[in-house]
């Protein structure tokens, strides 16, 4: 049913028939038919019949999500706006980036990608790092970015208001958010480690802040966040009272958009030894400059926990155990006998010492390469009541998926065959162009090649300090799977 109120212009309709479609697009679409009409207008998506109205009437629809043009914030853009901030056109001074006819419905939609090949044009000459204006063909404002001519996403958006400056007070105001996220959630612990800032997943594109105790490690993965650099140092260090700052890159990134950055403390003194923290009663000592990623794997803390709950009384594998987090959580609940393996002898060493930490006399370690180790207890004749894989990113860019499933598929089928009967399977993929899906069908094949069911218990993801961006769908990588073997 369609209700409206006020007079209804062409572009209405046109966002109207659009939401008949793609309703999710329905909220946005109301934005703009608003500026448009100058008048609210109301949207309920699902019947095609419109139904009049007495004049003056507020449909129950609008009471809840009526929107008013004052809502949004003032102007603070050089240039003159256009009168009374009712139309979307906002006569700023920056550069223009303009999107290809048919292409700017993501962008209507708040992803915050805009790819190289849906650019039209470029009106102006922006330099890399400077902040540009995203306009559909028809010249219309959609959002505001910064702008990348190195890299494949050549405009990472931030805000869809054309009054909303990227200054100090907005990356604080998103800084401040995120923060705030983790203290509701309970995660900023002082002896704890918690990841304050998850990129696109807080409004944030290209930024990863994370606390290890007392220190932070910044992981810059954008230029527009490189470029300001200085801007958000300070504002974490105004509102996390560190003891130091460490800015970790990775080469990938910095070849992919044509950063600048090297590897070191920002402020403050690095500590003398790696840093100790606690999760769920475990210490675990990180690395923070050469460790992977950040030093931990933060994404994985729920899950180590959940899966450590079907290892009381077992025997456990857990292959790609880097420093040993499923391992020790597994000896922690009461495993009677641990084997961790990975390829990294820096991390089977710091592993161990995690173990001699916390007491955990159970848990042994060995280096090697996993596939060829597991095909080795295979042959030994060696069996585990659960085995646990969390292996690295196999499928960088999308042409990689079709090898990366191979891989998948042949590390799950050795682990069915390690496996006792009605044993447990945690099984893992970060690779975020495979999807959930995918990896679904992945194990139904390996079920089918090994003749033994399997039965998932459970479909988990990311701890919630990295939540998921509902209009950024690709902040959803992780993939944890714990199952039932037959």
């Amino acid at each position: 049913m369609w209700w409206s109120s006020g007079p209804v212009n062409a572009a209405t309709k046109s966002c109207q028939a659009l939401s008949r479609h793609f309703s999710v697009y329905a909220e946005d679409c109301l934005l703009l038919g608003t500026l448009l009409a100058d008048e609210p207008v109301a949207v309920q998506v699902g019947v095609t019949s419109r139904v009049a109205m007495p004049a003056g009437a507020i449909p129950p629809w609008q009471k809840r999500h009526q929107f008013s043009p004052s809502r949004r914030p003032q102007c603070h853009s050089s240039g003159a706006c256009s009168a009374a901030h009712n139309t979307v056109h906002c006569q700023t001074m920056l550069p223009q980036v303009i999107v290809k006819s048919g292409k700017a419905r993501p962008f209507y939609g708040r992803h915050p990608w805009v790819l190289c090949s849906a650019v039209e044009r470029v009106v102006g000459e922006p330099a890399d790092g400077d902040a540009v204006d995203v306009c559909s063909h028809q010249g219309r404002f959609i959002a505001r970015g910064v702008y990348n001519s190195h890299s494949r996403i050549r405009v990472r958006l931030y805000t869809w208001y054309d009054a909303e400056p990227l200054d100090e007070s907005f990356w604080r105001r998103r800084i401040q958010s995120a923060i705030d996220l983790r203290r509701q959630l309970g995660l900023d612990q002082p002896r704890g480690a918690v990841r304050l800032v998850y990129s696109e997943g807080d409004g944030l594109s290209g930024l990863i802040a994370d606390r290890y105790g007392d220190y932070l490690v910044v992981h810059p993965t954008a230029l527009a966040i490189a470029r300001r650099l200085e801007t958000i140092v300070a504002i974490l260090q105004q509102i996390t009272q560190p003891k130091a700052i460490l800015v970790r890159t990775d080469p990938a990134t910095v070849k992919a958009e044509g950063l600048e950055l090297h590897d070191g403390f920002y402020q403050g003194e690095p500590p003398p030894e790696p840093v100790t923290i606690e999760e769920y009663g475990l210490q675990f000592r990180v690395d923070l400059t050469a460790g992977q990623k950040t030093g931990f794997y933060l994404d994985q803390r729920d899950n180590r926990q959940a899966a450590s709950r079907y290892c009381r009384g077992r025997r456990v594998l857990d292959m790609f155990c880097y420093t040993g987090g499923f391992s020790l959580a597994a000896a922690q609940a009461g495993a009677v006998e641990v084997l961790g393996v990975d390829s990294s002898q820096t991390a089977i060493a710091l592993a161990a010492e995690n173990a001699a930490l916390n007491r955990l006399s159970q848990v042994s370690f060995r280096c090697g390469d996993c596939f060829q180790t597991m095909q080795g207890l295979i042959d030994a004749g060696q069996r585990f009541g659960v085995v646990i894989l969390d292996p690295p990113r196999f499928a960088r860019s999308r042409r990689n998926i079709p090898e990366a499933l191979r891989a998948y598929h042949w590390l799950n089928r050795l682990a069915c065959e390690l496996l006792e009967e009605d044993g447990i399977l945690a099984t893992c993929s970060c690779s975020g162009h495979v999807g959930r899906e995918q990896f679904l069908e992945m194990l139904l094949g390996v079920s089918q090649q090994t003749g033994r069911d399997i039965q998932v218990l459970e479909q988990r993801g990311a701890a919630p300090d990295h939540p998921v961006a509902i209009t950024c769908r690709e902040t959803e990588y992780l993939k944890c799977m714990i199952c039932r073997v037959r």
